[in-house]
């Protein structure tokens, strides 16, 4: 080959291999579920062909729809991962979970609240996005419990595939035990885990001491008897469709056992385990200040593998 052709050939090529970056528009969306109406953000890359969407469901608590929380932290992990996917050519809606943020409103008591009604709130939305002809095909995307929701709401809602980002592969009874013995006091602890066995057993615990309100207060415990009630591997094992377990090795919150556990319940599952990545999808080493730090900076870029992977399983199940 002529030493000139080489050249242009080794200036052209790597062009060849860069995805193309897509212009972002975004749309606000509702639903109403007929309990209350639900408030969420579309991201949509700008084409004239149809594309594959993606349903994003937060985490635990008051997570917002940008993976937000104001007892965790204000880091945008999933409004940036919205926007990765955007300019991949994936859409995505992201939104706030009833009696959160803009869908407050919509469950304004937290008794109120529970697993099978955020279960049914992803089968609706995903029921609005199957029936948009902009759409292609529908992924569930959860993190952390949101793993569970659309491990749960999976089947019901016809996804095409479902991802689990950073979810437990054991009861979250089990998890709550094991996080409180590593970080509670120690005179608080058996009150905490006897707590936690009532409330697995489906029985409320009206009195609880001042220093353990924040976890067990009496609003919170129709929740966390609904919580209680799953098991993440079982309904891990019933998908049916193509399914993706994203794990950090770097993750404070979620042990790669957990990823390895949904692995074993869903032997068609595939797995990855992303070096250096942390609960809140960023790269920090695996040291108390940096992991703290990255739960409250925004500016903090994603992981790269995590969009890499995410936009080659969506696009590999697109129709």
């Amino acid at each position: 080959m002529p030493r000139a052709l080489a050249l242009l050939l080794l200036l052209f090529l790597p062009a060849l291999g860069q995805a193309q970056s897509f212009t972002v528009l975004q749309r606000p969306m509702s639903l109403n579920t007929g309990n209350g109406e639900l408030f969420g953000t579309l991201l949509l890359p700008k084409t004239d062909g149809q594309v594959p969407v993606v349903l994003l469901i937060a985490g635990s608590g008051p997570t917002d729809r940008n993976g937000n929380n104001p007892e965790g932290g204000n880091n945008d992990s999933l409004k940036l991962l919205a926007q990765n996917l955007a300019r991949n050519g994936i859409a995505s809606l992201r939104y706030d979970k009833r009696g959160i943020a803009a869908s407050r409103p919509a469950t304004p008591d937290e008794r109120d609240l529970s697993v099978e009604k955020y279960v049914a709130d992803a089968v609706a939305w995903s029921e609005k996005l199957r029936a948009d002809g902009r759409f292609s095909s529908l992924t569930l995307v959860g993190h952390s419990e949101g793993a569970l929701i659309a491990t749960l709401a999976a089947p019901a809602a016809g996804a095409d595939a479902l991802v689990s980002i950073a979810g437990t592969g054991r009861p979250i009874d089990q998890v709550l035990k094991e996080q409180l013995r590593e970080r509670l006091p120690a005179p608080l602890l058996p009150q905490s885990l006897w707590t936690i066995d009532q409330l697995k057993a489906g029985q409320p615990v009206p009195h609880v001491p001042d220093d353990l309100q924040v976890l067990f207060r009496p609003s919170v415990q129709p929740y966390l008897m609904s919580l209680f009630r799953q098991d993440p591997t079982a309904a891990f094992a019933r998908l049916r469709m193509p399914a993706l377990i994203l794990q950090g090795s770097h993750d404070m919150q979620v042990e790669v056992g957990d990823a390895e556990a949904l692995k074993a319940a869903n032997a068609a599952a595939e797995l990855v385990v992303i070096p250096g990545m942390n609960h809140v999808l960023r790269i920090v080493a695996n040291e108390p200040k940096q992991q703290l730090a990255s739960y409250n900076n925004p500016q903090l870029p994603l992981a790269r593998e995590l969009t890499s992977r995410l936009v080659t399983f969506i696009q590999s199940h697109a129709k």
